[in-house]
């Protein structure tokens, strides 16, 4: 039998370089990156969310999961994003989460979450919306990831630094399995 999957999750805030990040590390470790499925789905949407359209972006994100699992190679799946950040923006566009949404979450957890910090400048895109509210936000993060017992580093620093910092992350983690 191989060795079982390692699951390493890129979240945090908008504009924060998770994208960058997570496409960084799956080709550090040649392995497949599960992109962000709510960046296809709200193309069309023009920044108007239904707590419906929350529940698609949920489905969407676990189908791709489970759709690139079998191409993750090195034993490790690198994800950009994950599914509680459809609890966090249902929480505060909506005031509530789906129960399917949250019992998920106890049952899909991620070896490593790599917390990407607010230290970047803002980076305007048609798919962000609260600029002024990326420390809130981050707040928001560390305690949904303390609530799941999740592991996770906080990831700092610019450009390359930024990178190479993630990367150290994860190879230390690595080293600790």
């Amino acid at each position: 039998m191989g060795k079982e999957l390692i699951k390493i999750a890129v979240v945090g805030p908008e504009s924060t370089g998770k994208s960058t990040m997570a496409r960084y590390l799956a080709e550090k470790f040649q392995t497949v990156c599960v992109p962000e499925y709510s960046r296809y789905y709200c193309q069309s949407l023009n920044n108007k969310y239904t707590l419906q359209d929350e529940v698609n972006m949920f489905y969407g994100q676990v189908a791709l999961e489970e759709a690139l699992l079998p191409l993750a190679k090195e034993n490790i799946l690198i994800c950009d994003t994950t599914f509680m950040t459809v609890k966090i923006w249902s929480d505060h566009l909506f005031d509530h989460t789906p129960k399917e949404v949250t019992d998920k979450i106890q049952q899909h957890p991620y070896d490593l979450y790599l917390l990407m910090d607010i230290d970047l400048p803002w980076q305007d895109d048609p798919l962000r919306d609260f600029p002024e509210q990326r420390e809130h936000f981050m707040e928001v993060w560390k305690k949904e990831l303390k609530a799941i017992s999740g592991q996770y580093r906080i990831i700092s620093g610019e450009g390359q630094q930024r990178l190479e910092n993630g990367l150290t992350a994860v190879n230390d983690f690595l080293t600790l399995i």
